[in-house]
């Protein structure tokens, strides 16, 4: 189910992620820490990763749609002055079912 404004999934908790989902997370994770890891993150980096991730998996196709559906709706929003790598490590404990 999506936010009825934005159209963004809502929030996954950790227990109901899927292995692909937490595995595409760590890769979002290791993109973020691989490239400038203390510039600031923003929501375009959130929106755009989850994509090109699932359709490099999946091609461009409906499970691609749905990978990506799935992985931003594990991906937390951005928080302000927060980091890529921040971001990062954020996502990695998300993968690993850590909770908030």
């Amino acid at each position: 189910m999506a936010d009825h404004f934005t159209g963004t999934p809502l929030p996954v908790p950790p227990e109901q992620l899927t292995e692909e989902t937490r595995q595409l997370l760590v890769q979002v994770a290791d993109d973020l820490d691989r490239v400038a890891p203390g510039a600031a993150m923003n929501s375009g980096i959130r929106l755009a990763r989850p994509l090109v991730l699932a359709e490099r998996l999946h091609g461009a196709t409906v499970a691609a749609h749905l990978a990506e559906q799935d992985l931003l709706a594990a991906m937390p929003l951005v928080r302000d002055e927060q980091t890529r790598g921040e971001y990062a490590a954020l996502l990695r404990l998300i993968a690993e079912g850590v909770t908030a």
